[in-house]
């Protein structure tokens, strides 16, 4: 099997994320359609949309997959035929599927759809990618429970590609096997409705006797996954595509991975290693936006009790993200943005945008629309101005800067 550049796939949770994730330097971005769909929180895309989201990417060479990946019941399949026709002829490349019975059907009905196999199916093994491989699927998604030997020997005796998770949330159970969703609140987890039971907080009973401290409530809840550490071993191994989770995470949160793993990737196909100097400048880039405290997952083996939130964390994440540049005046030096988190006159910032990198500037000018002079910005979504002194452009971001 001839080996491509890898593809770096981000999540989208709605349109304003996908151009992001194109415009920051994503290959492909999966998202999930209003039908058949898991995360039913997520904004998801109807059909206008992802028509609107194909025509986007493809301006940047860029391709869409839609999440096929819920689990049907019998009345859940009505209509499904007419819905992959439409993802078809609006141009989506790939469908990602967990039910073997949607997969039939879409090859059957939308045969130019490549069809990949989610991993909801938990895939572990190259024997389990030969089967999927017989029924004529296009891609396997890898289980995020497979260590990066079993990933390496997995990828190497396959003949169809191969893609892994990279980054983002890991289940406390095989992925998509878990029922606590379903069993406490009646929302089921391979239908689009999980709770995520495992990251509320308990307190242990015996008998009706506290057997944890009560005023410590501990959680099951797993590290998010960052594995940037793995990427050469992984390009070396052929894997075809990188996965970040996400599709309900911020514009934030997908511009800074997929900027920060674009250039990762891009700097190791260039050089051909990646120093330790400059892996931990990326580890620092990555914890940027950190939701939860991140670890390697599966990658290293099976994770120890380090690899998981039993209690609260005790260094809070801080919201760095605060304000989207909206516009532009390179006469004027100000730029007009939308503020996401609260800064003030004379805080440390730094700009970061898909053709901008990490410059730094002190907050000087801010102004409110009636050119008001302000001190503060603590209203998230108010539109002010604000003097930044080099060019900028619309889509850059800004964030704070503990030192300059």
């Amino acid at each position: 099997m001839k080996r491509e550049r890898v593809e770096l796939l981000s999540p989208a949770g709605d349109l304003e994320r996908l151009k992001i994730a194109v415009m920051y330097g994503a290959d492909a971005v999966y998202i999930g359609g209003k039908q058949f769909s898991l995360r039913s929180r997520a904004s998801n895309f109807g059909l206008t949309e992802i028509a609107e989201g194909v025509r986007f990417a493809k301006q940047y060479g860029a391709r869409i997959h839609v999440t096929v990946n819920m689990l049907p019941h019998e009345a859940d399949l009505e209509g499904l035929k007419t819905y992959l026709r439409e993802l078809e002829r609006i141009g989506v490349t790939a469908v990602i599927v967990a039910s073997a019975a949607i997969m039939q059907i879409a090859k059957e009905v939308a045969p130019r759809l490549e069809v990949h196999v989610s991993t909801q199916h938990s895939t572990t093994n190259s024997s389990a990618i030969a089967y999927w491989e017989k029924k004529g699927m296009d891609r396997v998604v890898l289980a995020r429970e497979c260590s990066l030997d079993e990933i390496i020997a997995t990828t190497k005796a396959s003949n169809i590609p191969i893609e892994a998770f990279i980054h983002g949330a890991m289940c406390i159970s095989y992925s998509g096997r878990c029922v606590l969703s379903n069993h406490m609140t009646d929302r089921d987890a391979n239908r689009g409705g999980c709770a995520q039971s495992c990251r509320w907080k308990y307190r242990l009973y015996e008998n009706g006797e506290a057997i944890h401290d009560e005023a410590d409530p501990f959680s099951m809840s797993s590290k998010d996954m960052m594995a940037c550490r793995y990427i050469p071993q992984l390009i070396e191994a052929g894997v075809a595509s990188f996965k970040i989770e996400g599709r309900m995470k911020s514009v934030y949160y997908i511009a800074t991975l997929v900027k920060t793993y674009r250039m990762l990737i891009d700097e190791y196909y260039e050089k051909g290693v990646i120093s330790e100097e400059r892996m931990a400048y990326y580890e620092k880039e990555f914890a940027k936006a950190e939701n939860r405290p991140s670890g390697v997952g599966f990658y290293a083996g099976m994770p120890r009790a380090a690899g998981h939130l039993y209690e609260e964390s005790r260094n809070p994440l801080i919201q760095e993200f605060i304000a989207y540049i909206l516009d532009y005046d390179e006469k004027t030096q100000m730029a007009y943005i939308e503020v996401r988190n609260h800064f003030a006159v004379g805080a440390g910032a730094e700009v970061f945008g898909p053709n901008c990198l990490n410059r730094p500037f002190v907050i000087s000018d801010l102004f409110d629309e009636n050119k008001e002079a302000l001190s503060v910005a603590k209203t998230p979504m108010q539109r002010l101005y604000m003097k930044i002194p080099f060019s900028v452009k619309r889509h850059d971001m800004i964030r704070r800067r503990r030192s300059i």
